[in-house]
């Protein structure tokens, strides 16, 4: 459960870190920013550029030893919407796969793309793309590698290009997701702009990555297809634990459950944009596709009560990180030094273009997800930060949170702390350092086009639709 989850080691690191904001309280000098309420959004502010003023020493506060305790309490009421948000989708989505829908839709696409190198590739590319780019998926895609890593195998291809089909598509579709409840939407929500705005801007880009993860991928397939000794893990066996599964039936109940689920994502979208619809919208809109999915399926209240629970209880871990994570940016604040941050970087790049400004936040996110692999918890770590320094340094907020989305997403291919994609190796006996030896390339090109992407988004976003 590790994108939308976390483990202990990343909760543990958290609260060090609402620990550390509340020590810098005291060694930072506090002042504050005026605020003004966001034009189209009256319910965020956002910082005016040159109102930064030192605290007056009479109104200086010191926090007493204990508040980073406090601090936890104020971070989970604070992001309240956010994790009931957390918690409903995830029940919903337990709904889903006990009706079979999601499962045999992944399983029998899978199955039917086998025909040949080049479409298996590009299919799989497509489906795990476009699972990320709506709603988030990772870890429905694990159950998957034993019958993918199976069907390469079979057409003289090798594990680790079965791991480049599902998790090179996986990054680059958090990267550039239109939707994600888990990511953009959070950030969204953090940096003030229109939910789901920009979505048309970021799937072209998604197209993008995916052309030049597709050659990737496959110029390397059909490197070991002519020469399997050029395989990175060709000493490794593969005879036997990778059998097809044999319930891959798509019925038309389920075929009717994936269609209502994307009408329903496609509603919300319009309605978003249109309506200005927000996390109360979602939750009902997920809220109805639960209960009509598991009438079509025939499954009773007492089933769907327990299905229901049990996907909230899988999002605990990742609903608390939240909390945690905003405990941060609470200490910070009740500190009165949140802004004295914002306004020392903000002082460190004074000078340079916001064509900068955007890249170094793009290197900052990207670094955070080695520490961070939750994208709802980098998030509320980073977001807080990065919306007042984007406005300060002339930054669109729809860029700001292109370079979460950049940071987060596309590191997720590589970063060893994510116990996803450690899992996904392990299941497909691909070494880490094999991984590696293969993504690493594949990162650079693909850091260089967001950094690219980025550039392109502060002087044509509005015209593309990703307006601030």
């Amino acid at each position: 459960m590790q994108k939308r989850g976390i483990n202990i080691d990343s909760l543990a690191l958290i609260f060090g870190f609402i620990i550390f904001a509340q020590m810098l309280s005291y060694v930072v000098p506090q002042g504050t920013f005026e605020r003004i309420p966001y034009p189209d959004n009256p319910n965020r502010s956002m910082v005016v550029a040159g109102t930064y003023e030192a605290v007056a020493a009479e109104e200086e506060v010191t926090l007493p030893a204990w508040h980073f305790l406090e601090g936890v309490t104020k971070g989970l009421a604070d992001a309240q919407d956010i994790i009931f948000l957390i918690f409903i989708v995830g029940g919903v989505i337990e709904i889903l796969r006990k009706t079979g829908a999601i499962d045999a839709a992944l399983h029998r696409s899978v199955h039917h793309l086998g025909h040949s190198p080049w479409i298996l590739v590009l299919g799989c590319f497509a489906m795990f793309s476009i699972g990320s780019f709506t709603i988030g998926m990772g870890e429905e895609y694990v159950p998957l590698i034993p019958i993918i890593v199976t069907m390469t195998l079979a057409m003289r291809m090798d594990a680790v290009v079965a791991m480049g089909m599902v998790w090179v598509p996986y990054g680059i579709g958090w990267g550039c997701a239109g939707i994600n409840p888990f990511g953009v939407l959070i950030a969204q929500n953090i940096a003030g702009v229109t939910l789901t705005s920009g979505w048309e801007a970021r799937l072209v880009m998604m197209v993008a990555f995916l052309a030049l993860g597709f050659h990737h991928v496959y110029r390397y397939a059909m490197k070991v297809r002519r020469d399997p000794s050029a395989s990175y893990v060709a000493d490794i066996d593969y005879s036997t634990g990778f059998e097809t599964p044999g319930d891959i039936r798509l019925t038309a109940s389920r075929i009717a459950i994936l269609v209502l689920f994307f009408l329903g994502l496609a509603f919300f979208v319009w309605g978003a944009s249109n309506k200005g619809w927000f996390i109360t919208e979602l939750n009902t809109i997920f809220f109805a596709i639960g209960l009509i999915a598991a009438a079509i399926a025939r499954i009773g209240p007492a089933e769907i009560s327990r299905t229901f629970l049990e996907g909230c209880a899988k999002m605990v871990a990742p609903a608390l990180i939240v909390g945690f994570a905003r405990a941060i940016a609470v200490v910070l604040e009740d500190g009165q030094i949140i802004d004295s941050i914002v306004m020392s970087i903000a002082g460190a790049l004074e000078g340079f273009p916001r064509e900068v400004a955007a890249i170094g936040m793009l290197i900052v996110q990207s670094l955070t997800n080695f520490f961070i692999p939750s994208g709802t918890g980098q998030a509320f770590v980073t977001m807080p930060i990065m919306s007042p320094l984007a406005t300060l340094t002339g930054v669109p907020q729809q860029t700001a949170v292109l370079a979460f989305q950049f940071g987060d997403g596309f590191t997720n291919m590589i970063v060893p702390t994510s116990a996803l994609v450690m899992g996904a190796l392990a299941l497909g006996r691909v070494p880490y350092t094999a991984w590696f030896r293969f993504v690493a390339p594949l990162m650079v090109k693909i850091m260089l086009m967001a950094a690219v992407f980025l550039v392109l988004s502060i002087h044509f976003g509005e015209a593309v639709g990703l307006v601030s």
